[in-house]
């Protein structure tokens, strides 16, 4: 009888948002559809494609669009089918079985499942209990005395909505000897992204995408941005066409209408902001919402005793949010959608909590 190896007995694949309620703020999201934003462009653009031929194995004329949105160097950009598959690669091709990597806690758990499957030794810090903080000096102290090659994490951070400013950044990569990857997936709604620093550095990677802020989830398009030699590894060691021809036209015309895209992010910026005041508000009547944090994402985060209470009650307004422990996450959706939640969570919260 087949047996499945070691590595594969004890695998347990990442469990993602897959909301089918009327209101769902449970995978961070955009609000904004762009087949409805760009749909006879989309059409004019896919409707010229040779679908009988293989795919630009380099993505350029997405590369291009994406380099010209975020004043980037091209030769600087790989892309990928998502983030997922470009950490996948990184983690799989940078290190060897047994390097030692550094991921933090709470933090997006694929870091570690990557490192896990492809055998590297993968250690996990924590953040402070209450406020989900970590001193950038622990990080490059642990990096240094463990021969560390691979630190990972998000900034700002998926769950806890919060980020680390860019001149901390920038002396973590300056003060380690390791490969340091950040995932700005939420950056576009905060403006301490070390991009226009890339070039000066040659032990980073950033990681960007099109799911959160330019509303391309369903794309799977997401890039890589480093400096020549990294990224001249890193298109070598990717499947010839990683990315296909829809992906890549879709991407391109995305990133080709900045002022919709600018537009579009401040309006989620505006409504997150009026959601976590609500919330600030709710937690201040009740104490069951232990603490909102104070996000720069399109998300709030909220540490809570009666996160599954919440979670389930919700789901019978028909609104979905991410339940995750002790703590629930909730993606800013529009005004309307974010009223709507608002008011079923005063509710619930009457039913199932003591009011101050």
């Amino acid at each position: 009888m087949y047996e499945l190896n070691r590595k594969l007995r004890k695998i347990e694949g990442y469990d993602p948002a897959a909301g089918t309620s009327r209101i769902i703020l449970d995978a961070n999201e955009s609000p904004f559809n762009i087949n409805e934003l760009f749909r006879e462009e989309i059409a004019e653009g896919v409707g010229k494609l040779s679908l009988n031929r293989y795919p630009d194995p380099y993505a350029n004329k997405a590369i291009k669009a994406f380099a010209k949105f975020y004043n980037v160097p091209e030769n600087c950009v790989t892309a990928g089918n998502g983030s997922d598959e470009l950490i996948s690669i990184i983690t799989s091709c940078f290190l060897e079985k047994g390097d030692k990597v550094l991921t933090l806690s709470p933090d997006f758990s694929m870091y570690a499942f990557y490192g896990k499957l492809y055998e590297t030794n993968v250690t996990v810090m924590q953040k402070d209990d209450l406020y989900n903080t970590i001193s950038v000096g622990k990080i490059i102290e642990y990096c240094n005395n463990n021969e560390i090659k691979a630190v990972i994490f998000s900034n700002p951070c998926n769950p806890t909505s919060l980020g680390i400013k860019r001149e901390e950044i920038i002396r973590l990569i300056k003060n380690v000897f390791c490969l340091v990857i950040v995932d700005e997936a939420y950056m576009d709604f905060w403006t301490e992204s070390i991009l226009p620093d890339i070039a000066e550095f040659d032990n980073v990677i950033v990681l960007k995408t099109l799911s959160k802020a330019l509303g391309a989830a369903g794309v799977r398009l997401g890039f890589a941005v480093a400096g020549e030699l990294i990224t001249g590894a890193l298109r070598a060691a990717k499947s010839p066409y990683n990315t296909d021809l829809l992906s890549q036209e879709i991407g391109r015309i995305v990133l080709s209408h900045r002022d919709i895209a600018e537009k579009n992010i401040a309006y989620i910026v505006a409504a997150r902001e009026k959601l976590q005041e609500e919330l600030v508000k709710l937690s201040d009547r009740y104490p069951c919402l232990d603490k909102v944090y104070d996000s720069v994402t399109n998300f709030v985060f909220i540490k809570t005793s009666k996160g599954l209470e919440i979670y389930e009650k919700l789901l019978e307004y028909g609104i979905s949010i991410r339940y995750m422990g002790i703590y629930i996450r909730i993606t800013s959706g529009t005004n309307d959608e974010n009223a709507e939640l608002v008011k079923a969570l005063t509710e619930i919260l009457a039913q199932i909590c003591e009011a101050e």
